[in-house]
């Protein structure tokens, strides 16, 4: 059964009403459980793609907070509905699978983001962001060649997959990454880099000095409060940059 939830939402000078809801969709006749916050009709829509435990409690915290400051946000499901690994190993299948089948992982985000649109967002302003896992799936999908106005990874996955490029890429990429990730290294970081200035992608990325991978999750003996903070308000201007009101 759909919980269907109002939050009241105060702004600086103002409240305003938002409706959240999970929301059940279809893509390629199986069911998945996206989780929908919006402050208006037609407001600007942010894609957020979760980690590789699955869409959770932290996924819908980060939707709550770009909803206080004017976004629409489908958080996506790229497992399934009631698929939320709790064990590493199950974690790893999850995410293999979708690393395994980047096409899948394509329509899955093609999905989310037309669920969104059927529900009212904007889709002529949308921005992508993904943490973890959903970080590398922002990627694939700017690969892609997405119609989107950007593309924010927070501590995600950078290797590119053998036969793919960023030929097709026309909006900007935005890398919040942890200097002191040891899941995915400076090497990594450095070689996007290399990679995006060959096909001239806009794009800024941004190591926090100290900053260990996952470093935006609360509640983790890695989380960094300083690196959160200042990769959040950096997330906020690319938005209030790339989807205008």
């Amino acid at each position: 059964m759909l919980l269907k939830k109002y939050l009241l939402i105060g702004l600086t000078c103002f409240s305003v009403a938002a409706a959240a809801d999970n929301i059940d969709y279809q893509v390629n006749d199986e069911t998945y459980e996206g989780f929908y916050v919006s402050p208006a009709d037609s407001a600007p829509l942010v894609l957020l793609i979760h980690d590789w435990d699955g869409l959770t409690d932290y996924e819908i915290k980060r939707a709550y907070m770009l909803a206080e400051e004017g976004y629409a946000v489908f958080a996506a499901d790229l497992f399934g509905k009631g698929i939320r690994p709790t064990e590493d190993k199950d974690k790893k299948q999850h995410t293999g699978e979708l690393y395994q089948d980047r096409q899948k992982m394509r329509q899955l985000l093609k999905g989310a983001l037309d669920k969104a649109a059927e529900l009212g967002a904007n889709r002529q302003k949308v921005v992508i962001i993904g943490y973890c896992f959903g970080g590398a799936a922002v990627l694939e999908m700017a690969r892609s060649g997405g119609n989107l106005q950007g593309f924010v990874s927070f501590h995600g996955g950078l290797k590119t997959p053998q036969g793919q490029d960023y030929a097709s890429t026309s909006a900007e990429i935005l890398v919040l990454h942890g200097a002191a990730d040891k899941a995915i290294s400076m090497r990594e970081f450095a070689q996007l880099s290399t990679e995006l200035e060959t096909y001239n992608v806009p794009n800024e990325m941004i190591a926090y000095g100290g900053a260990e991978h996952a470093f935006t999750v609360f509640g983790i003996d890695r989380y960094n409060a300083a690196a959160d903070q200042k990769s959040w308000q950096r997330l906020l201007q690319f938005l209030e940059a790339k989807l205008p009101n």
